[in-house]
């Protein structure tokens, strides 16, 4: 029998549609944070410190690669979020369809990129000498997969824009079995350090993918499609485009001033490099509520945009700053006080744990920050409101970010710590630019 999984959310109590379809959401991120975790943590406690350095190094290049991804294929959710809260159920099949099409291609182009310019990519990063090859290739072998990766976000970006944010849930569940699985078999078993945990991350994707191909056959669609639909709409693939590459290329810049800071780190010596690489894991876990909302509001605010509501997509924004910022206030506190205890899970040598600890301790007051900032971007992306998420991101980073972190590494003695302190500047910077837009969007809806 055929199920429907996905969710009205143009009816109903506002805070409990949104937190009832935000939770899933949580869950899958969580298990994503574990599912890319697991690799630093095997490698860090059987292959030591220079093979964690290359998942370090070669994990940030993977984490940019996917952040863009993720960031075109909310141009996927928010045009079909858009199109069945309009009740369009064609539309919304002609836009999978030409995001299925646009993204064979994306995929394309970054499996070259990484498989054969993986030396480039781990000399860009500054990699220590020691750890050069196992960045090479942990990219090159997590490259081949990058069609999984693709493949994966695509059909996550469906199902949340049909109101469905429990099918990535359990498709990210499989691949964070597999992953883990995998890690210490070939990493603990095998001593392949980071070689392996990459096998295991490519392996775990495709698992993952096969799995939810499977899922979407069991299911009532609420738009119509059929392989004919697979291809390139010419208004579908525009707008797809006009919402998702401005949010990509925010993320590829916001991902490359993350880059500059590792490789910043990685000029201050391996140990340094490590305890960034375990700090920034940690991040991903602190900051996973924030995610789910900005996730969450962007497709809770597509439908309802679709559907003339407006006023349910101010609630909601509202509604998500207020519940994620209480969730910040306990990421905060265990970022600063529990930053030892938080990084030792990753890592068993005590000056890369120290070091973590220190960088954290700057993240905490991000983790208050970015429950606001991130709140703020979903309700623009599912506004359509790209250009400006973009203008934002690329302030914050290029324009503060990156200066700030240079000028403070030039400073003698200046530690993790300090490093760290570049990114709440940005997100502050970033709050206050948003909080000027929404009034001024809200002025322009009122005329």
């Amino acid at each position: 029998m055929k199920t429907n999984a996905s969710q009205n959310l143009t009816q109903g109590n506002i805070l409990h549609s949104l937190v009832s379809f935000a939770f899933p959401v949580l869950l899958a991120l969580f298990l994503q944070a574990m599912y890319g975790a697991a690799d630093l943590i095997i490698v860090g406690q059987f292959a030591g410190t220079s093979q964690q350095s290359g998942v370090a190094s070669g994990s940030q290049i993977l984490n940019m690669v996917t952040m863009v991804i993720t960031g075109l294929t909310m141009g996927v959710t928010v045009y079909v979020g858009n199109a069945i809260g309009a009740g369009k159920k064609e539309l919304a099949g002609k836009g999978i369809g030409s995001g299925i099409a646009l993204f064979t291609v994306v995929a394309f182009i970054f499996t070259m990129i990484l498989v054969f310019c993986s030396d480039m990519l781990a000399l860009s990063m500054h990699a220590p000498q020691e750890a050069f090859i196992p960045t090479s290739s942990y990219v090159r072998i997590c490259g081949i997969g990058t069609i999984f990766i693709v493949a994966y976000n695509v059909l996550g970006s469906i199902f949340r824009g049909m109101g469905d944010s429990r099918t990535p849930l359990i498709t990210v569940a499989i691949a964070c079995v597999i992953n883990i699985a995998g890690d210490l078999i070939l990493v603990a078993g095998f001593g392949m350090g980071a070689a392996g945990a990459a096998i295991a991350t490519v392996t775990a994707q495709g698992v993952s993918v096969a799995y939810s191909l499977y899922l979407i056959r069991s299911r009532f669609l609420p738009f119509a499609f059929s392989r004919s639909y697979i291809r390139f709409y010419r208004n579908p693939v525009l707008k797809i485009l006009l919402v998702g590459v401005p949010i990509a290329l925010q993320e590829l810049l916001v991902q490359f001033s993350f880059l500059f800071i590792q490789a910043v780190v990685n000029g201050m010596g391996v140990v340094a490099s490590a305890a960034a690489g375990v700090a920034e894991k940690v991040c991903v876990f602190l900051m996973l509520v924030s995610s789910a909302y900005m996730q969450s509001i962007a497709a809770f605010v597509a439908q309802n945009n679709g559907a003339g509501r407006l006023d349910r997509s101010r609630q909601a924004l509202l509604y998500g700053i207020k519940t994620a910022f209480l969730a910040g206030v306990a990421m905060s506190a265990a970022a600063y006080f529990g930053g030892s205890a938080l990084s030792s899970i990753f890592s068993s040598e005590p000056l890369v744990i120290a070091n973590a600890h220190d960088y954290l301790k700057a993240y905490a007051i991000d983790c208050l920050l970015t429950a606001v900032l991130f709140c703020f971007i979903g309700y623009f992306n599912g506004c359509g409101k790209t250009l400006f998420v973009m203008a934002q991101g690329i302030i914050g980073a290029f324009f503060i970010r990156i200066p700030a972190v240079y000028l403070i590494s030039q400073v003698n003695g200046v530690t993790l710590f300090h490093i760290g302190l570049g990114t709440p500047i940005s997100s502050l910077v970033q709050i206050i630019l948003c909080l000027f837009a929404y009034r001024f969007f809200q002025s322009r809806q009122k005329m």
